[in-house]
């Protein structure tokens, strides 16, 4: 029920799912048997990154006074990973806690003054903590957070006053569904799920099936995209049953518990800003095989916080029928929330084409919305020619919706005045999303005494405020505007400036010119400044510094790095980072090099050519980043531009090998020419697509001496309605699907590729029979290759001793085929106490 508006592009971005993992610690295996099954550790430079400490995170009280700084723990043991989990219609949990498996805990918090920058520790924790869900109360004067047990998940809070947590009831919370507690509108009680009282035991497994598992359908079209987690059968809906029913109910401060409704399978439920009304979503059969809870039949009704149901809005059918163009809806009422500045008022979109985005349509879709007591007919408030994508409100005469369409890669913006019945929309912005250099910025918001969030205005509600990245020829250089919407004038309050990558997190007082920014630099982490803008009091003296984290990895510290630009064969304008290690110059020689790189599609060769980026940003070093490699001696060519363009009729994956090769060969030719790297000692990597990517350039170029893929997909043929940016069906496009598929051209592969992927992997289309199956057609082909499955592992790995064991076989294989002059060196491998203790630090 998430109305807020982004400006930001709308591509479908396939993010990386970060995963838990498991598996027992193996008994060690000789050092000369790298197949044996053992956990091993790469260089103790690499293990040294991995376990470096991470920069806390930070959230800003709603009153712009504190920050709460929050601190996560190294990764986790494999045998915190492998503890039991449920995978049950495309979620997973944890039935132990009836929350989700696979998220990463905090390990403490602490709060920082944004005055005088003072910070005192939060006392009262528990012991060993495991938290999440922080939220701050809607005046700011608490915080709420959930701390989980070996049993349960608890609701905590603590008090800004004295910096002290305490529980705040002994009922488990029910976050299954994912649903965290949220704050009433007073901030002195939250509406939580809880674990039912009376739930009872789990519902033991048939010893004999009840009989077969029949699916049938007759003439009705339901394409899917290949979701993972799926059920199965009968015994799957009710273990479905079992462990997504919740209590809904209002949580005091003081401990009370109030029931709201019945138990039942709680999917969403939002408070409206008045504190009396709930608006809640509930599933129920018929289940479905096909696609994951979020698309099962479900109720969505107005509730009051005493429980009772006030108004049913949609009862919604199961949604296994939505066709698989880009932009396709489910029909019927969709995307119910509240009008975040007025009491108590629903607003909802329906769509007008079926909610078929291949259908042609003058209007694609409506918006409308319901005040309480929500009796009569919803009134309109907007119609859309594209496809609803978000609004921001904030007051009876302002507010802004935003609507997208893929195809055209079309972004818009209007001025709705939503108390004035018949009012005409105005446009605002009208952007190819593709087109970063003129991406006007997303509104900022500001919290309500209701905790609700809303537009910040100036000049008697007029004017608005837009952060955005700055994307220009020189980088990005993030940037604050105030825009007069009377008059369309828009004023630079503040640009980031160089040698800092410079962001603006909030705008604390707009009158003052007071701003709350996070500023960076190659060699300085994120920190937060309090600065006051030109012209403000004391202007002189900004900016403030607020906190002072320090490098969290000081051994990667004066690396270099550059922003590249290149071009490609067909005149397309390249972008990428290069990093050499601390000390490097080319009289050194070229290095051993990777390069590391995602491709992305775009309708338009000038947008794919645009700059991305800042040459002043701080690298931050994860288990997955290939700037890993740079304690290792190689230089890392990171994020090259692989664009796939396809202008006009045509559509981008028409050419995609072609294309990916010669981006590929003018990267490579600028690494040789700059001197950092030369042929022969090149390797190429990639996680997700990514993999994918890897898998096609060692099939159809000679550019690199090795591949690293993670967690990759290769035979498109078993993501037969679409993957990516590709909404073509195979049945559409059976000669680019064979095209693109490396698993196609197995036979073609003559350079060795290590393949990695999590036995648990729950990524759409990334099965991990993706890589298996592409393992033994390579292997048929007598192909170098080498298949590393980590257990229990998902999408993004978490396990400590999974990420080192990547690292080892990782460096192993670049070492050997990219670097051999460094392959003569033992590898290490982790014995049980090693990871026993390893696994602990956490």
């Amino acid at each position: 029920m998430d109305s807020r508006l982004s400006l930001r592009p709308l591509r479908p971005v396939l993010a990386l799912l970060a995963g838990l993992a498991l598996a027992a610690p193996a008994a060690a295996a000789p050092a000369d048997d790298s197949t044996a099954p053992a956990y091993r550790q790469p260089s103790d430079s690499l293990v040294a990154l991995v376990d470096a400490p991470r920069t806390p995170a930070v959230r800003v009280s709603p009153d712009g006074e504190w920050l709460l700084l929050l601190e996560s723990p190294s990764l986790p043991g494999i045998e915190e990973v492998a503890a039991r989990e449920l995978r049950l219609a495309g979620m997973r949990i944890d039935p132990a806690v009836s929350g989700p498996s696979r998220d990463f805990p905090l390990s403490d918090l602490s709060l920082v003054r944004v005055a005088d920058g003072e910070e005192r520790s939060v006392s009262g924790l528990p012991a060993a903590p495991k938290l999440a869900n922080v939220s701050w109360s809607p005046d700011g004067s608490r915080f709420a957070f959930t701390h989980r047990t070996a049993d349960r998940i608890e609701l905590w809070v603590g008090d800004v006053a004295d910096g002290r947590a305490r529980r705040v009831t002994e009922r488990a919370l029910h976050l299954a569904a994912r649903e965290a507690p949220v704050w009433l509108a007073s901030g002195e009680a939250l509406v939580a799920a809880l674990v039912p009282a009376d739930r009872g035991a789990e519902p033991p497994p048939p010893a004999v099936p009840p009989g077969p598992v029949i699916r049938e359908s007759r003439g009705r079209t339901a394409p899917a995209r290949t979701y993972q987690d799926l059920l199965e059968n009968e015994y799957d809906a009710r273990l479905f049953e079992h462990h997504f029913t919740s209590q809904l109910a209002v949580v005091g401060l003081d401990g009370t518990v109030s029931a709201i409704g019945d138990p039942g399978l709680l999917w969403d439920f939002s408070p409206a800003p008045d504190g009396r009304h709930l608006l809640v979503e509930t599933l129920h059969r018929p289940f479905s095989y096909l696609v994951p809870a979020s698309r099962f039949p479900r109720r969505v009704e107005v509730w009051t916080t005493a429980g009772q149901r006030v108004a049913g809005l949609v009862d919604l059918p199961l949604q296994e029928e939505v066709p698989t163009t880009f932009g396709s809806v489910p029909t019927g009422p969709r995307g119910h929330h509240w009008r975040s500045d007025a009491p108590a008022t629903v607003v909802w979109v329906e769509a007008l084409d079926g909610g078929d985005a291949g259908r042609e349509a003058d209007e694609r879709d409506r918006v409308v919305q319901l005040a309480a007591p929500f009796s009569g007919e919803p009134a309109p408030l907007v119609t859309l020619a594209l496809r609803f994508g978000g609004i921001e409100w904030a007051s009876g005469d302002l507010a802004i919706a935003s609507e997208w369409w893929w195809r055209t890669r079309t972004q818009r913006a209007w001025r709705l005045r939503p108390d004035r019945s018949g009012a005409a929309p105005e446009l605002l912005v009208d952007v190819n999303w593709e087109d970063r250099y003129r991406h006007p910025g997303d509104p900022v918001t500001t919290t309500t005494p209701s905790g609700h969030r809303v537009l910040l205005t100036a000049g008697g509600g007029e004017s608005i405020f837009l952060i955005g990245d700055g994307a220009s020829e020189e980088g990005d250089r993030p940037f604050l505007d105030r825009w007069d919407l009377s008059t369309k004038e828009k004023a630079r309050l503040f640009r980031s400036e160089a040698p800092y990558y410079e962001r603006p997190v909030e705008v604390l007082d707009p009158a003052a010119g007071v701003v709350l920014t996070r500023r960076e630099s190659v060699d300085e982490p994120p920190n937060y400044f309090l600065r006051r803008l030109e012209g403000a009091a004391d202007a002189a003296a900004s900016p403030f510094r607020l906190t002072d984290f320090p490098h969290p990895t000081p051994q990667l510290a004066a690396i270099g790095k550059e922003l590249v630009r290149y071009s490609r064969a067909d005149g397309v304008e390249l972008t990428a980072t290069l990093y050499t290690p601390a000390g490097w110059t080319r009289e050194d020689g070229p290095l051993p090099t990777l390069l590391w790189a995602y491709p992305e599609e775009f309708k338009d060769a000038d947008f794919a050519g645009q700059v991305r980026d800042s040459p002043y940003r701080f690298d931050r070093l994860w288990w997955g980043s290939p700037l890993l490699w740079l304690a290792e001696g190689y230089a890392v060519l990171d994020d090259p531009a692989m664009p796939i363009v396809g202008e006009g009729e045509a559509e981008p994956n028409d050419r995609y090998v072609e294309q990916l090769v010669a981006s590929a060969e003018a990267a490579v030719d600028e690494l040789v020419r700059r001197g950092v790297s030369e042929r022969g000692r090149i390797g190429v990597g990639g996680h997700s697509y990514g993999a994918f990517m890897v898998g096609n350039l060692l099939a159809h170029s000679d550019l690199f001496a090795a591949g690293i893929a993670r967690s990759g997909a290769y035979n498109r043929t078993l993501t037969p309605f679409g993957f990516q940016s590709e909404e073509r069906t195979f049945w559409e496009a059976p000669e680019v699907y064979f095209a693109m598929s490396p698993f196609m051209h197995a036979d073609r592969v003559e350079e060795p590729i290590l393949l990695i992927h999590g036995e648990a992997d729950n990524n759409s289309g990334t099965f991990p029979m993706q890589s298996e199956r592409f393992y033994n057609a390579l292997q048929g082909h007598g192909a170098t290759v080498r298949l590393v499955m980590l257990p229990h592992e998902s999408h993004g790995y978490l396990a400590r001793e999974s990420v080192l064991h990547m690292l080892w076989e990782t460096e192993r294989w670049l070492d050997e085929f990219v670097a051999p002059e460094r392959a003569d060196e033992p590898p290490a491998v982790a014995t049980p106490d090693d990871l026993t203790t390893k696994g602990d630090e956490r």
